[in-house]
């Protein structure tokens, strides 16, 4: 079994922290597309909602008609 050198554990779990950082940090900033496309993203979810909500309106008031 080896022994593990507290030193060079630090070292290694230090430098991929680093790295990890560094790439998050390259990320380029959202541009015009992205933000159209989130907003998109988002109607698209409010339709679908109202929709459903549609929906069960209608199905309540089949329900009510035939009782």
């Amino acid at each position: 079994m080896k022994m593990l050198i507290p030193g060079k554990t630090l070292s290694a779990v230090l430098l991929i922290s680093a790295l990890f950082a560094g790439v998050a940090g390259c990320q380029p900033k959202e541009g015009p597309v992205e933000k159209a496309g989130k907003e998109v993203d988002k109607a698209a979810a409010t339709v679908g909602q109202t929709v459903e909500k549609a929906g069960e309106n209608i199905q309540d008031a089949a329900k009510g008609e035939k009782k």
